[in-house]
């Protein structure tokens, strides 16, 4: 660590988590843990809110990149484009990323680190919540490590007179790092209000710190278009009707070119759209409170092309996953104090997939097999129920959902199969207020991941590996107990937890000894392993003068493969933050924040074989960044200057060093 880490440890361990106004610290809301308002202090697990004006002031260039330091969080970055989280170790099909409440998760999500969270553009977020451990119950499928809950920003109603504004932000990146602008357009009534934007964005090559220099290639280019708006149609019902498309072309995959012998090897398109509309009733019936309807559309388009160096085969495959989801949630009051939310579920995946190989030397053109068997389905049903229930200074909150699954696959490979998995999970937390400014609580968490498309059909290379189909596969488990304590007032805030994740049935790619195609070793999926994932979180923070405040949080996370004795893969190394925050108005502000990892030297066989990973591992790293911004009217100017002392790092499992010295200035106006 640093003397600035150092130093600043010895005086807090905190937490940038909560919204800081002037002279106390405020508590969040979150609806993630419940499907209900709940505020964070309240909430009997590890939730951390990434709030608006946190997105603002710091003008991440990414989705994925506003998690780095985030408590708990770890985002591994395959290339440029990418940008994967972990949550207490798990990622990629294990962790659930939702939209608005909408599953981002499908069908062909794969195992270990993807790109899909770098498909939402970063300047369409309100807040982000983050519920470390838990998720099965109330959203389904893959909360296995935790869920990450998108909330886009919602246009206002005009409280008079019908009104119209917008803003208008161009961004730019020494080195050309980055090319952004962004404007968006909201008009509105006292009954109808309607914010439509465009973001245009263009990347460069990823210049590393002192020792690596620009990655070449890993530049790529971005357009995406929104439009929300929401409606009053009468006293007690809203309409809220959205669309979101973004689209990325060429994105390299770095490693592979840098690596692997690969002339080109890039992701193109890199496409998602979600169209939604949803029903919000109030009532005064106490058992039908609140009701919530919501229908869904959401397709995904990825792309890879590759050519090897010295090869005539340039190879284009393109996988499309187009997902129709519905869902009814109701919130109720039981008693004045036993409140509920219930609800019913249901996503439809149909995925398209091919493959094109093009021989330049003699023009010839064949097609076959793509990574997925074409027009697969992949079905969910779902029913659930949350329950809190507070009994003075005691809280009670248990809930359960049965979900079934119906999946159909008809491959050359395989043949036909249909399977019908089915998992019922359920949780139970209680928690103690020990005065008005702390609590504790226990909590056990059953979560699960249903086999998909991903797991069932894949065939060609995945990783750096071939993969065979497979048909005869049961959902994973996990049983995630947990043990915290918070404690705050309106100028200190501190929490910690201590976790374990018992995760049981676990699909796994097991070698077929004696087979390789094209000089890769075959390798086919199978619920073989079992393990454990425990670890601890800490945070703080601490308003030392009404215009200062101190924050730095910690995570540890140590996972063990019980079938394989040894350690689990991709496994975080320890990490945290530590930073001062200093803001003497509403117009001006500075922070300086130190990011740092320690060295993760306890590696799987399967990270030993890793490239991406070092040889001996992934070596520890601190990197000092400061951010300052300045409104004057409707004017703001804010400059993110990034590793500081041009540090050459790398987040472990990435397949790209993080970036070096850099300034991102943006210019923001509202009219």
């Amino acid at each position: 660590m640093s003397i600035f880490t150092c130093i600043l440890l010895s005086l807090s361990i905190a937490t940038d988590s909560t919204i800081k106004k002037q002279n106390f610290i405020l508590d969040e809301v979150t609806v993630i843990a419940q499907r209900s308002e709940q505020k964070v202090f309240n909430t009997m697990g590890s939730v951390a809110v990434l709030n608006a004006k946190n997105l603002k002031n710091y003008q991440y260039r990414s989705t994925p990149e506003t998690l780095f330091g985030a408590n708990g969080v770890f985002v591994q970055k395959t290339n440029h484009g990418g940008g994967s989280p972990f949550l207490r170790g798990l990622t990629g099909n294990q962790t659930l990323i939702l939209i608005d409440g909408i599953r981002l998760n499908n069908s062909t999500f794969r195992y270990g680190p993807n790109q899909y969270l770098n498909t939402i553009d970063p300047f369409l977020i309100q807040n982000i919540e983050i519920y470390k451990g838990g998720g099965s119950v109330q959203y389904g499928s893959d909360a296995m490590g935790g869920t990450l809950q998108i909330n886009t920003a919602n246009p206002v109603f005009a409280v008079d007179k019908p009104k119209v504004n917008g803003n208008a932000i161009v961004r730019y990146g020494t080195s050309s790092l980055e090319k952004t602008a962004r404007t968006d357009l909201s008009f509105a009534t006292q009954k109808m209000a309607i914010k439509a934007g465009l973001s245009l964005r263009k990347f460069g090559d990823l210049i590393g710190g002192d020792t690596t220099g620009v990655q070449s290639p890993s530049g790529y280019d971005e357009v995406a278009f929104d439009v929300k708006a929401k409606f009053q149609l009468s006293k007690n019902m809203f309409l809220t009707a959205a669309h979101q498309n973004l689209n990325q072309s060429h994105v390299p995959v770095y490693h592979k070119v840098k690596l692997e012998n690969f002339k080109i090897n890039e992701m193109s398109p890199q496409k998602r759209a979600l169209s939604y509309l949803q029903f919000d009733i109030k009532s005064e019936n106490r058992l039908l409170k609140n009701l919530a309807f919501n229908v869904s559309y959401q397709g995904t388009e990825e792309g890879r092309n590759s050519q090897k160096n010295a090869s005539n085969v340039y190879r284009v495959e393109n996988d499309q996953v187009k997902t129709f989801g519905s869902f009814i949630n109701v919130r109720s009051e039981i008693s004045p104090n036993w409140d509920a939310s219930s609800g019913i579920e249901f996503y439809a995946d149909k995925v398209n997939s091919t493959k094109q190989d093009t021989d330049f030397q003699n023009n010839k053109i064949t097609y076959s097999r793509g990574l997925y068997p074409d027009a697969s389905s992949f079905n969910s049903y779902a029913a659930y129920s949350l329950h809190h229930i507070n009994l003075n200074k005691w809280d009670v909150n248990f809930g359960a959902r049965f979900n079934a699954y119906s999946i159909h696959v008809n491959d050359q490979t395989l043949g036909k199969v249909n399977v019908s998995p089915q998992a019922l999970v359920g949780n139970l937390a209680l928690g103690y207020h020990l005065e008005n400014h702390s609590m504790t609580y226990l909590s056990f968490n059953t979560g699960f991941r249903a086999p998909n498309i991903d797991d069932m059909g894949t065939l060609g290379i995945v990783d750096f590996r071939y993969e065979l189909p497979t048909a005869n596969l049961k959902p994973e488990n996990s049983y995630n107990f947990e043990w915290g304590y918070k404690f705050r007032t309106s100028t200190f805030s501190s929490s910690v937890a201590l976790y374990h994740n018992q995760l049981r049935n676990l699909i796994a790619r097991v070698k077929v000894e004696g087979q390789k195609i094209n000089d890769y070793q075959v390798y086919r999926k199978e619920n073989v392993e079992k393990a454990y994932i425990q670890g601890f979180e800490w945070a703080t923070e601490w308003m030392v003068l009404p215009e200062i405040k101190i924050y730095t949080d910690l995570a540890y996370t140590y996972g063990q493969n019980e079938t394989k004795n040894e350690p689990v893969r991709r496994i975080p190394p320890l990490s945290g933050r530590v930073g001062v925050h200093y803001q003497a108005n509403t117009a001006f502000f500075v922070k300086v924040e130190d990011i740092f990892a320690g060295k993760q030297d306890r590696l799987a066989q399967g990270d030993k074989d890793d490239n991406r990973i070092p040889k001996g591992g992934t070596n520890g790293w601190n990197v000092l960044n400061l951010y300052t911004g300045y409104e004057y009217k409707n004017v703001t100017l804010i400059g993110s200057f990034q590793n500081i002392f041009n540090v050459d790092y790398r987040t472990h499992g990435s397949g790209i060093n993080g970036v070096g010295r850099s300034l991102i200035a943006t210019l923001m106006h509202r009219f």
